[in-house]
């Protein structure tokens, strides 16, 4: 009987690893940063466009990001009155200090990034749902040498929407969307330590395997006081 404990005990750590799944692996990474994840972030960011794989335009973005889903960016200087909002599901685009375009889509990256820490833990699992994540897949692989988990597919190559998370810090590193015969594909790389979170400081986006843009932060804050007004379209230009 106490080497069948023993055997038993022993085979514990396995069997958890094995019945981990898509949303036990939210539920974890939701306890450890829930209540700790910095409420804000600023930065200014070098933002190179790309066409044919071919660098085509370089300017800087002023950025500044209220959690859950509220993020504005500023275009070549933060008083340059061009511009975009990202309020919960909307979108807006601002020129010459007037908004020029609106429309119902979010930015789901704010929500991957650290979002879903400041809603309720239901509302997490509903919100991956709405963005098309099949949350009963699941999979572990390795990304640039780490070991990763995978939310939304059962193996690496399926042609479905999903998110790779990091092991260790249980923070994304790449994500995989597809939409309309076309397969995006974000990277969030040199990530660093901020309080008792983290911060990528380089995205590289891809569309169809083409490289479209990279982003590289500067100047990064965390935690710092900002002013609602400036996610309220209405306030441009005042």
């Amino acid at each position: 009987m106490k080497i069948l404990s023993v055997l038993f005990f022993l085979t514990l750590p396995f069997s958890s690893q094995k019945e981990l799944n898509s949303t036990a692996l939210l539920q974890k990474a939701y306890a450890r940063y829930h209540n700790k994840w910095h409420r804000s972030l600023s930065f200014n960011q070098t933002t190179e466009r790309y066409k044919n794989d071919s660098l085509i335009k370089t300017n800087t973005w002023y950025e500044r990001i209220s959690y859950p889903d509220l993020l504005r960016i500023d275009i070549d200087s933060p008083d340059s009155g061009n511009g975009i909002i990202f309020r919960h599901d909307s979108t807006y685009i601002f020129s010459n200090n007037k908004i020029t375009k609106s429309i119902k889509n979010e930015n789901e990256l704010i929500f991957f990034l650290g979002g879903l820490y400041f809603v309720p833990f239901d509302e997490v699992l509903f919100h991956f749902k709405a963005l098309n994540y099949d949350l009963s897949k699941f999979h572990a692989s390795t990304w640039k040498g780490k070991p990763v988990y995978v939310i939304g597919a059962d193996k690496d190559d399926e042609k479905v929407n999903q998110l790779w998370i990091e092991q260790d810090r249980l923070i994304p590193v790449r994500f995989l969307k597809y939409e309309d015969n076309s397969r995006e594909e974000g990277l969030f790389e040199d990530h660093i330590a901020l309080k008792n979170a983290w911060s990528e400081t380089k995205c590289s986006f891809y569309i169809n395997d083409h490289l479209l843009q990279v982003e590289k932060y500067h100047h990064i804050v965390a935690g710092g006081p900002i002013d609602k007004s400036i996610f309220e379209p209405a306030m441009v230009g005042r």
